[in-house]
């Protein structure tokens, strides 16, 4: 059965009520309106129903089997629409920054650094809203967006940080094994092994088969786990390298994927986004700064 209109968010509020407390008196008391306010929505609403939701007792009343159903309903209603009025605050917040940025970056090299950034910026309530696709800066909320290959987009401010390099790596126990025996982990794009031989890398004696990943996060984590020998990106295989989990097979590098930042025009001029649009470059600077010492991990 359809209806042409439905009930007044009020009316259902008022039944509510009035159900749980076993009530009209009580009803209108909680919801400061006079009890016989209540008992026209009750009437209005058995009247759009078509049949009776109380069972009438004096100054008391009883919920009918038909009452009982709706009140079940009503009431999962009216809870699933305070909580995504609740959910709403999140929006308002007036120091809030969303950040996006991919579940690799942000889980390998965003993630370790966020303290830092939380403790020179602690007022800063920073939304992480990760995904696997380019975001669509005009359409989404989205202040900042830090990725592998941005490019230029409307309404948005494009600032080039870095151009990556990439590296072969392994954990120790793959590199104790004979180069022979040592699995090859196959990446997509920059890192497929056909990108280290056509950008001049070492000849590293490599098996044509092996694992295949997609993702390039899986496919440091596979090495990082002793599965074989990766082509990894130098800056988010750092912290594994120097924590000894990965250890390089070469200290020849080659061109990697661009580390590019989106700023939303609209969000540029903050001072939420100003401090962290400037925490990124300072430290992308330092990411730089320490390439030369790199090479020797």
């Amino acid at each position: 059965m359809m209806f042409k209109h439905w009930p007044p968010l009020n009316v259902l509020r008022g039944f509510e009520a009035a159900a749980r407390l076993g009530s009209f008196h009580q009803a209108a008391q909680e919801l400061h309106l006079t009890q016989s306010a209540i008992s026209q929505q009750i009437r209005s609403l058995e009247e759009l129903l078509g049949q009776p939701l109380f069972h009438r007792q004096g100054r008391s009343v009883a919920l009918t089997d038909a009452g009982q159903d709706l009140l079940e309903t009503t009431q999962q209603v009216l809870l699933q629409l305070a909580v995504g009025i609740q959910r709403l605050e999140q929006y308002r917040k007036p120091n809030q920054l969303v950040l996006n940025t991919s579940t690799t970056i942000a889980r390998l090299w965003l993630l370790p650094r966020l303290a830092d950034l939380h403790r020179q910026h602690p007022g800063i309530d920073l939304w992480l809203f990760t995904s696997d696709d380019t975001p669509n800066m005009a359409e989404q909320t989205i202040d900042i967006s830090l990725r592998w290959g941005l490019a230029p987009q409307a309404e948005c401010r494009h600032q080039p940080l870095l151009a990556d390099r990439l590296l072969p790596v392994a954990s120790p126990t793959v590199l104790a094994q004979p180069a022979q025996e040592r699995t090859t982990l196959h990446g997509e794009r920059e890192m497929d092994w056909h990108h280290w031989t056509l950008k001049g890398g070492d000849d590293l004696h490599l098996q044509t088969q092996g694992l295949n990943f997609s993702d390039p996060g899986l496919l440091q984590d596979a090495a990082s786990a002793g599965l074989g020998v990766a082509l990894a990106s130098e800056l988010l295989s750092r912290d594994a390298r120097r924590q000894g989990g990965l250890l390089p097979l070469s200290s020849h590098r080659v061109a990697g994927p661009n580390w590019n930042m989106l700023i939303h025009q609209e969000s540029e001029g903050s001072p939420q986004c100003r401090a962290v649009s400037q925490w990124l470059q300072q430290q992308f600077a330092a990411e730089a700064a320490t390439r030369g010492k790199d090479a020797t991990l």
